[in-house]
């Protein structure tokens, strides 16, 4: 239930009938009606910008139509105040008894409140993380793990096929940099002294991944050139440090569907599969590209390269896809791993990058364009930065990573709710700066704890009523009457509650998870508000003396504001508390 639609829909539905009348002209396009909370809630509880938006194409005076709308909608028996404001905008007031029905609609749906069909099935692909197989996950990594998880846990919600995967790196140089730092651990786990050269991983996690190998080994590879031993320590390596990373997101939630390897795209021909589909469509040429903006490099030389014509679908230049040795870039396997999802069937692919990957959006944007023939959209995600701070000072790197703070050194700081909370607590492209100090405070400021204070709140209250025989249950709840609920602060709370769905349906439609975390927020702002003022004003207590009815109605609202707030939390992967310790 999104009343928001719903009364949209009411005024598309009185639109037609003033066409129909003569009163406006027939087939306009209404796509940009919309109904919306106005920006000032003195003004109402919706407002509609219908009369703004047809005054042009219909060649009448916003306040003309916007005069006939009221008439019409005021036939509406949840239409309680129909006003022109201004030039031509429409503040609506809703009768009480459609507030009251969002309190019994919430306890009749529980977990499914708010659930949309938007998606309607759409099979969509996100892949995040990511990350080289190199080591522990840094802090980096947890905002855009956080990010991608929420991302489809809310997609889901509003009703996508969603699939979660993580693209294993696992096909360049790094890997080999991974096995000879790995294979210096392996030398030290037999009494060795290790050489870390610069350029090798120093990071103390690798110790242990030394001593795997000796166990697995035993001293086969010692003193032994590098031809020998490489390609097995680096799978070997490479394997362990999966391993790590899989358990990282396991302590944030985490769980994907499918991983992808690069390395598995060599030799299988379905790199050069992808390639053709591009060649075959005169996108793949031998070239040369104008040398880099700005101060040309001195050592740089045209050169005719094989390049995909990437400026076909959007890009600024087009783009090489082969060494001048032969063998492929970097951006050859991921055009085939793409290609490989479009072939599997997806309808959306979204990828979430690091801040630092801005300059590789249009390429792969434009490579799967021209691979789906503009079928497929790609939408990118990019994670800005996270700056940690601990005692007023930044947040000194992690020992056991080496040069980094890791995902565990912050999970273990402060948990994985309040990690994953906090992280979404801006838009992803936003930098976000996380202080240990204040995320565990217990005050208003932080959000986390004023969101998980109102749920242990709304649980306290419930326990004490069971507590003095009263049946709380939510078919209990659920058969109150509510239409004792018309006191303002009680409507005030409604509305809000109201907003749920619609805040789901606007999240999802722009991909922006941060948005349920900002509603929870007001929410919680609200229910406290309203807590308080029950202090001054015992009317508005949830417990009333002596008068069961009126109590089990008031339980009935904080419940449904507890509904509204778990399903919040669900889709930020956050649990949601019973009671504050």
């Amino acid at each position: 239930m999104n009343l928001f639609s719903d009364i949209r829909t009411l005024v598309i539905c009185c639109l037609d009938a003033m066409a129909r009348d003569g009163a406006l002209p027939k087939g306009l396009d209404y796509a940009n009606v919309a109904v919306e909370p106005p920006r000032d809630a003195a003004h109402g509880d919706m407002a509609t910008n219908a009369a703004m938006v047809l005054a042009k194409p219909s060649g009448l005076k916003p306040r003309q139509i916007a005069e006939a709308l009221a008439e019409r909608l005021l036939e509406d028996a949840r239409i309680s105040v129909a006003d022109v404001a201004g030039p031509g905008f429409l503040n609506l007031r809703l009768a009480p008894a459609v507030w009251q029905g969002v309190v019994t609609t919430a306890l009749d749906q529980i977990s499914d409140f708010g659930r949309a069909s938007l998606g309607a099935g759409v099979r969509v692909n996100v892949e995040f993380v990511s990350a080289n197989p190199t080591g522990p996950m840094h802090v980096g990594h947890t905002r855009g793990a956080v990010v991608g998880d929420a991302l489809c846990r809310l997609l889901a919600f509003a009703g996508y096929d969603v699939t979660r995967e993580y693209y294993i790196n696992d096909g360049g140089a790094q890997v080999d940099v991974l096995a000879r730092s790995a294979y210096e651990r392996y030398r030290e786990a037999h009494g060795r002294s290790p050489e870390i050269a610069e350029g090798l991983y120093p990071g103390e996690y690798l110790i242990e991944v030394g001593e795997a190998l000796k166990t697995e080994f035993g001293d086969a590879f010692l003193d032994q050139p590098e031809a020998v031993w490489l390609e097995q320590i680096r799978n070997f390596a490479a394997d362990r440090m999966m391993q790590m990373i899989r358990a990282d997101l396991a302590a944030l939630g985490i769980e994907m569907d499918v991983y992808s390897s690069e390395k598995a795209l060599y030799g299988t021909g379905q790199i050069e599969a992808a390639i053709d589909r591009l060649a075959k469509q005169g996108l793949i040429y031998t070239g040369t590209l104008e040398p880099p903006k700005g101060k040309t490099p001195q050592d740089w030389e045209p050169r005719e390269q094989t390049l995909f014509r990437s400026t076909a679908h959007g890009d600024d230049v087009d783009r090489p896809i082969k060494k001048s040795d032969g063998s492929w870039t970097y951006f050859a396997p991921d055009i085939a791993y793409h290609y490989n999802k479009i072939e599997r069937g997806f309808d959306v692919l979204i990828d979430v990058f690091g801040a630092d990957h801005g300059g590789y959006v249009k390429r792969m944007k434009a490579a799967v364009s021209a691979l789906s023939n503009a079928r497929v959209p790609l939408e990118v995600k990019l994670i800005q930065l996270v700056k940690l701070y601990k005692n007023g000072a930044p947040f000194k790197m992690s020992k056991r990573a080496g040069t980094f703070v890791t995902l565990r050194d912050v999970v273990d700081e402060v948990g994985a709710d309040v990690t994953r909370f906090v992280m979404l607590t801006r838009k992803n492209d936003a930098p976000l700066d996380f202080d240990f100090d204040k995320v565990l405070e217990q005050s208003k400021d932080n959000p986390v704890f004023y969101v998980q204070y109102a749920h242990a709140r709304i649980c306290s209250v419930l326990r004490k009523a069971q507590a003095a025989g009263m049946r709380c249950d939510d078919t209990s709840l659920g058969q109150a009457d509510v239409t004792c609920l018309d006191h303002d602060a009680e409507v005030t709370l409604m509305r809000k509650i109201a907003e749920w769905p619609r805040i789901v349906e606007l999240a999802a439609r722009t991909q922006e998870p941060h948005r349920v975390a900002a509603y929870l927020s007001e929410l919680a702002a609200e229910f406290h508000a309203f807590w308080n003022r029950g202090n001054d004003t015992p009317s508005l207590r949830f417990v009333q003396e002596g008068d069961p009815a009126t109590t089990l109605a008031k339980l009935a609202l904080a419940r449904a504001t507890g509904v509204a707030i778990s399903a919040g939390l669900a889709i930020l992967g956050v649990t949601p508390v019973e009671e504050m310790r």
